[in-house]
Order: C-alpha cells, then structure tokens, then sequence
C-alpha cells in the first residue's frame, strides 16, 4: 500500500489547470461519443445486466465513470486512505457523510473503490428517489448499480454479497449552507443499521473531506426550489451569478478514509427486533464518522492542498 505522504507528493505533482482538466474531460467524452451507438443501446436495453436491478459493469467503467476520472486524480486529487477496512469479497455497507451542493462526493466514492482497491470492488449506492424521477438519469443510475435507498433493496443486495454505499444524511447533508461544513445531520431513522443488522453484515465507517467546499453555499432559494420540486437551491458565491460557468467546483483537495468496520453478525435476535438499539447503532456510527471527519480537518493544511 502507498504510505500517505507518498500519495500527497505524487497527488500534488499531477495537480492540472481547469484548461487542461477540461481538455481531458472533453476527450473523454469524445472517446464516449465514438462508441456511442453501442453504448447507448446498452442503456435502452437490459442485455448487458448481470442483475435485476439493471447494473452493467463494463458500461459503468466505460462510459459513467470514465468523465469523472479526470476530475478524481488531477482536480480534486483524492487521497484514499484505509482501503484494507474495506472487505474484497462479501456484503458489506459503506456509511459516508454527504455534502458539496452537488453529489460528487458518491461519484468519488465509486470510482476510489473500483479503481484503487485491491478487489476493484463496484460500489451498489442506495440513491434518492429524486434520482429515479428523471428519465436519463435513472437509466445511467441503474446501469451504475444504483438503486432506490429501500429497506428491500439494501436487503437483497448485502444478501448477495455486494458492496452497498449509503450517504444517511441524504439531501440535508447535501444541500447543507457552508457555514455548518463538517457538521453531520442526523442519519435519517436508522435504516441503514438495521439492514446490516437483519444481514449480519459490517458497517465500514467512511469519512469524505474536501467535499463541503467545491460549491460554498450561502443560501438557499426555497421559493425557487419548491418551484422546481428541488430539495434546495443553492446560491453561492459564484452560481447563478455566473451562470453555466458558477457550476464550475472548486479544485479543493479531498481526502477519503475508511474506518475501521463494525461488525453486526454477533447480535441476536433481540437486538433488531429493539428500535432503541438500532438507533442507538446508527448514532455509534454517526458519532465514528464525525469523530474521523474532526482529526481529518485538525490534520489539513490547506484546503486546495
């Protein structure tokens, strides 16, 4: 494994320009573009699947993640810490905290764990509704392996023995102003404990910095987002002044780390069927986060690195 400062020096010296990190997206997408017809009809159809929720790995690798890569390496210049806490075969669940304006920080998370770990596990995220209510978008969602945040769905897929990702403070993590950064909402009603709970899969604890800040928010535009039957709308220092170019992030340095995994197969019976111990799991769990996200921000030296 990397030691960390190795990864800082080797991350600093591929630090890019938005110029040259937009000239390596677009060939990107060109190279996107060449294969499109092949690509797309993968999208409309279902005979590339290896499940039923529609997941298609190679179109994931391929297609969805690849504008993203650019943007990992060279412009945020992700750190991955802790990799070895995370199992390279077997169910298990994924707990991170959510924030940045806009969910970048799940796409980070999928492309640490299929590129950089050992096992180049896929990472099956439990998503919002929101994102199945569009139609393009909740087609690339599924082909990605995301599915619906429901209780079934998490079930069967630790069941299986996936890798599931879930990001509990959902849109209030989300859309949270800059001025609570690395403050943690609540983690939502525990669902995401009793599902490890009910499957006796772990819980790996994981902590994303460097998110909080690529879109400052310093408002929200609640008439403007009911309006458009958003959770949020966010206002920051350069979006909507801007306009398209204010959807532009921040370079800032991210790190990702993956705590040490908590097992749930010792619990019995009594444990699950007990709402008081399920919440107090998914608040042991919260609290781990916030703790790892606390020495993180201590050790920072800067926030573009």
């Amino acid at each position: 494994m990397v030691e960390a400062g190795d990864e800082r020096s080797r991350a600093a010296q591929e630090r890019v320009s938005p110029g040259e990190l937009c000239t390596e997206v677009i060939a990107q997408a060109l190279l996107t573009i060449a294969r499109s017809r092949d690509l797309l009809d993968r999208c409309l159809t279902d005979e590339q699947s290896v499940d039923d929720f529609g997941f298609d790995p190679e179109l994931t690798d391929e297609m969805i993640l690849a504008p993203f890569r650019p943007l990992y390496k060279k412009y945020f210049r992700v750190t991955v810490e802790g990799l070895a806490n995370v199992p390279g075969e077997g169910g298990a669940l994924v707990v991170a905290n959510h924030s940045g304006t806009l969910p970048l920080d799940a796409l980070m998370l999928q492309v640490a764990l299929r590129d950089h770990h050992p096992a180049h596990r896929a990472l099956r995220l439990l998503a919002a509704d929101l994102v199945f209510d569009l139609p393009v978008l909740r087609t690339l969602a599924r082909r990605a392996g995301h599915t619906q945040a429901r209780m079934d769905n998490a079930l069967k897929l630790l069941e299986r023995g996936e890798l599931v990702g879930v990001m509990p403070e959902g849109y209030k993590g989300l859309g949270k102003p800059f001025s609570e950064r690395y403050r943690l909402r609540r983690f939502g009603r525990g669902g995401f404990a009793a599902a490890a709970l009910r499957t006796g899969r772990p819980i790996v604890p994981c902590a994303v910095m460097g998110a909080e800040e690529i879109y400052p928010m310093v408002a929200d535009a609640r008439p403007v987002a009911r309006s458009l039957g958003l959770p949020y709308f966010p206002i920051t220092p350069t979006f909507p002044l801007l306009g398209p170019l204010g959807a532009i992030p921040l370079p800032t340095k991210w790190t990702i780390r993956f705590g040490t995994p908590l097992p749930t197969d010792h619990y019995t019976r009594d444990a699950l069927d007990d709402p008081m111990f399920v919440h107090k799991l998914s608040d042991e769990v919260r609290d781990t986060v916030q703790d790892m996200l606390d020495e993180m921000v201590r050790e920072r030296r800067s926030v573009f690195g």
